[in-house]
Parts: C-alpha cells; structure tokens; sequence
C-alpha cells in the first residue's frame, strides 16, 4: 500500500475546505450585510414577540452563510460580524472598495398581521432597468420558498421604490451597479416563525438555501445594469413607514383589497372612489404585500373608469416596474 507524507495529506484536506476549482464561487467577492445591529435600547419595532430582535436573527443567518461561501473558495465580506450599528453609506461603501461581484443584505420582516409570513426580496429601482437584480431577487425568492415554505405560500419581489418612495433604500442606491439585494427571508413577527428563527439550526438552513440560490446566480448569463432612470420614472407613491406598518389599521391591509375588488362595479360610477380609497389604503398599509401588484392595477381601472387616463397609465407602470410576478 502506498503511504503518502503527512504533508500531502494536509495539503489535499485544505483543497477540500477551500472548495474545487470548478466552484462559481471562486475567487467571488462576495459582501454580506447583515441587516440592522445595535439599536436595540431605541429601537422598538424589530423584535418579535417573545423578544427575538432581527438584528440578531440577520447576524446569525449571515455569519452561517460566511461559512459555507468561504468554504467554496469564495472571498467573503461582511459589513459586521457583531451587534453594532454601522452606517448604511458604509455597508455600501465595502461593495465599491471591493469591487464586488455581489451584494446581498440579510433582512427578516415585519407587519402588524401576526399570521403573515413569506419572503420577499427587494431590487432596486425600476425592473426593465436593474436586470441583474431582479434575476437575483426571483432566484432567492423562488429558492427560500422552495426550501423553507409550503407550496402555496406567496412570496414577493419588489423594487426598494415600494418601501421607500421618493429613493429607495440606501445599501441598494449606493451599491447600484453590482448586483445586490435585499432579501427578508421570513417575518420574526410570525410567533412560530420567531420560534424557528431562535434555532440555529433553521438559521443554518436558511444559510443554505442562500447558498444554493447564489450558486445559481452565478451559473446563469451575466444580466446588465442600466443607468437609473435611463429608461422609466415614475412619481412616488407615499406609504406607510417602518413603525407605521404596525399600527392596528395597517392589519387590515388583506381586507382593505378584497372590499375594494367587492365594491367595485365598472358601470356603478358611486363605488369608484370608495373602491379607489380602500385600494390605496390597502398598498399604503403593506406595501410589499401578496396583493400590493394586484391593488395598483385595481387602481388603474378605477382612475380609467374615472376618465384619469394619465394616472392610470402610471399605475400600471409602477405595477410592472415595482412589483415582478
């Protein structure tokens, strides 16, 4: 039998840990931004019920995911590696230094409607422009559902425009050029969710399916990057900020929508402005919700039927341009 020097030996093992020449993922520079981190004395909204905080939730997943990218011979950076607040310029700051080849941010989520929880992922700005970010949101999307949700679960991708108007979010705007996201893979405010999310283990698994989503991305052709706006602007629509979208009239969101498409009677000219309001209410309350896509273009009926023409030509833009089925 053949003996080979210890040498060999641990030369053959590093090659393992470090991943094969054939990984997409190497030589990648990877940023991971772990949402959040280190406000917990001021901010009351991020935690779940039984006092889980999404600052902790982000770290842990992200941390995990540092791992397994690592271990493909990926070059992996993190905008933080414990609980402490960093600002948003500088998270994005790291993606440009390092040229990177990707930027995912690490978000869980939070509604006022403790029976909603599915993922959603956000792009930035306008979709026919940010190619690359919409693949990469449905990748993720589509995988986080397939792993870690029942098959009729919905799931969302969105523009950052849908939760911040008039800029969109700041790792995104600043970063704009690489493909980057925001990914909220479940909602912590779910109080069997933020049971899961307590676990290291679930928080493993949802490193993991990341993963599988990334190395998909990487497999698939390059998609292009436009210029913001070279192609479509469109108006900000206002809507309930952060802490807002807790507030006990923001949990009607689901209702808000079925009213409206109940009321509404394209020859009843008295129910379009109740059906037009109830509409509106429903995407100001959760913007990024299952049927936000579906209110806009309710919305455009309505303003047509209202014989606001212009408006409604915008409305379904914003609904093909912010929302992708």
């Amino acid at each position: 039998m053949k003996i080979f020097p210890s040498f060999i030996i641990v030369f053959l093992l590093f090659l393992i840990a470090c991943g094969t020449d054939d990984s997409v993922f190497l030589n990648k520079v990877i940023v991971i931004d772990p949402g959040h981190g280190g406000t917990a004395e001021v901010d009351t909204f991020r935690v779940g019920p039984k006092g889980e905080r999404e600052e902790w939730i982000n770290l842990r997943v992200a941390l995990e995911l540092e791992k397994l990218l690592s271990e493909q011979g990926a070059n992996v950076v993190m905008t933080r590696v414990d609980d402490t607040q960093i600002d948003l310029a500088d998270r994005a700051e790291l993606a440009l230094e390092n040229d990177a080849d990707l930027f995912l941010s690490i978000h869980h989520n939070a509604t006022a409607d403790p029976g909603v929880n599915f993922p959603i992922v956000y792009y930035h700005g306008n979709a026919s422009e940010n190619e690359a970010g919409v693949a990469l949101a449905k990748i993720i999307a589509e995988q986080i559902k397939a792993d870690l949700f029942d098959e009729d679960t919905p799931s969302v991708i969105a523009s950052d425009h849908t939760i911040f108007p008039n800029s969109g979010t700041g790792v995104l705007r600043r970063s704009y050029g690489i493909p980057g996201v925001i990914a909220e893979l479940s909602f912590f405010t779910n109080p069997e969710e933020e049971v899961r999310l307590r676990n290291e283990k679930y928080n493993r698994l949802q490193a993991e399916s990341l993963l599988k989503a990334l190395s998909e991305f990487f497999e698939e052709d390059t998609h292009t990057i436009y210029e913001k706006h070279s192609k479509i602007e469109l108006p900000p629509f206002a809507v309930y900020q952060e802490g807002e979208r807790m507030s006990p009239e923001a949990m009607n969101w689901r209702e808000y929508y079925e009213q409206a498409r109940g009321i509404y009677d394209g020859n009843n000219i008295q129910n379009f402005e109740r059906a037009y309001e109830l509409a509106t209410l429903s995407v100001r309350s959760f913007p990024d919700s299952p049927v936000a896509r579906e209110a806009h273009l309710l919305r455009a009926k309505i303003l047509d039927d209202m014989g606001r023409s212009d408006e409604a030509v915008k409305e379904r833009r914003r609904a093909n341009q912010f929302y992708v089925e």
